[in-house]
């Protein structure tokens, strides 16, 4: 499938997925208005050609005592395609990051981090971050409440 491929069942049931990823696959043909094979078949169709990434459970963080969410703002030093590289691979190593985009602008990443407590995103941050290899500044903020939540995209049906 190419992206201007995609009908409206196809987005009909992007939307339900993404909004509710153990939906049964009765209940999605339901609300695309098809029957439940052909349905079946458009979903591992979108996973096959890469709409669909992947399943996963909405956990709550402060719920398992991630109480600090935080971002981190990162200078590198270089940003030679292998230092770029060096750093993200380090990035996945750390638990702690949840999510690392790299940026144009100011700042070269931002990491987005829980921690169970400020200590442990300080030691994060000290020992951890500013000790890596190419990172040259670091600038945080730590959020205060989260207004708005929808991951994904706004798929229009």
């Amino acid at each position: 499938m190419q992206r201007n491929k995609l009908d409206g069942i196809d987005r009909r049931i992007l939307h339900e997925l993404q909004a509710e990823g153990r939906i049964t696959n009765v209940e999605l043909s339901q609300r695309a208005k098809i029957s439940a094979p052909p349905c079946l078949r458009r979903v591992r169709a979108l996973e096959q050609d890469g709409y669909i990434r992947g399943y996963h459970a909405d956990l709550d963080p402060k719920a398992l005592g991630f109480e600090v969410t935080a971002f981190a703002f990162v200078g590198l030093t270089s940003q030679a395609d292998h230092d770029l590289k060096a750093f993200e691979a380090q990035v996945a190593q750390w638990p702690i990051v949840r999510e690392c985009t790299m940026m144009s602008g100011e700042v070269d990443y931002v990491l987005k981090c829980v921690a169970h407590d400020l200590g442990e995103w300080q030691s994060f941050i000290t020992d951890t971050l500013t000790a890596a290899k190419c990172v040259g500044s670091v600038k945080t903020a730590l959020a205060i409440r989260e207004a708005k939540r929808e991951p994904g995209v706004p798929v229009e049906v």
